[in-house]
């Protein structure tokens, strides 16, 4: 009823209609600092969340959904083509060879996402880094020949040797990005995918307040700088082919977008 009520109202109205009643889900607040905003935050450390990832993942692994995207599935899967261009324009460099280091990769969403393609490519080792509790689970039920669950960056490395980073919708999780990032590009990759990353007029950090239907949880983001973040790439050896609209799309004081960069 509530979907029939809304079809028959003119965007006009609704769009009066959500500034006089906003949604109290999505990127809320302004912080001074990251403990600030964590204080007020639930986490995403809670064993709730690793088991609806985990569940709707296996329906994908083992075919029973085609789909999942934070643990939401879907019938149709949301490429996000210009990172799938990025991964085919780095592998056809590498001389067929596609090695990834997915840092914050989940339990494999991304690599599940576009497993179609990946799949004609002969050579794919994919590398997962993440939590414990989510590598636990990672090695577990969802590794095999190609995808591989990794607690560190270093044994990755080892094991692998990756030259393609991908980063979707992990730096704005992360405390201290900027250090974070440093210390990872010490290990020199070819190619950096970057997507689905905030940006904002000026770097600030928020709450975002997930909704229940997905799960219970709340976390800081960072919403980062444009320019600042790509200057600071470049002072690390890498230059941007081309940039991108993400999905999670853009309004009027935030936007997201996605880069493919090469070392130069």
């Amino acid at each position: 009823m509530k979907q029939i009520v809304k079809n028959l109202i003119p965007p006009v109205l609704m769009d009066i209609f959500r500034k006089i009643k906003p949604n109290k889900y999505g990127w809320k607040g302004s912080y001074n600092t990251w403990e600030e905003a964590q204080k007020v935050s639930i986490g995403y450390d809670s064993k709730e969340i690793l088991q609806k990832v985990r569940a709707s993942l296996l329906k994908v692994k083992n075919k029973e959904a085609v789909f999942e995207r934070d643990s939401v599935i879907f019938d149709k899967i949301q490429y996000s083509w210009p990172l799938l261009a990025g991964l085919m324009y780095a592998c056809v460099k590498s001389k067929g060879e596609l090695r990834v280091l997915d840092f914050g990769g989940s339990l494999g969403s991304t690599y599940f996402q576009n497993k179609k393609f990946l799949d004609e490519i002969d050579e794919v080792s994919w590398g997962i880094v993440e939590q414990k509790h989510f590598v636990d689970v990672g090695k577990k039920d969802f590794q095999d020949s190609r995808l591989k669950f990794y607690y560190d960056i270093e044994t990755c490395k080892k094991e692998q040797n990756p030259n393609i980073l991908v980063l979707s919708s992990v730096l704005q999780y992360i405390e201290k990005p900027y250090e974070l990032m440093k210390s990872i590009l010490k290990n020199s990759f070819d190619f950096i995918l970057i997507d689905r990353t905030p940006f904002a007029k000026k770097r600030q950090i928020r709450l975002q307040m997930v909704p229940p239907q997905i799960y219970d949880a709340s976390y800081p983001c960072w919403f980062f700088e444009e320019n600042e973040l790509l200057h600071f790439l470049k002072d690390q050896g890498y230059v941007v082919i081309e940039e991108y609209d993400a999905l999670d799309g853009k309004c009027e004081d935030y936007y997201f977008k996605g880069y493919i960069l090469k070392g130069f």
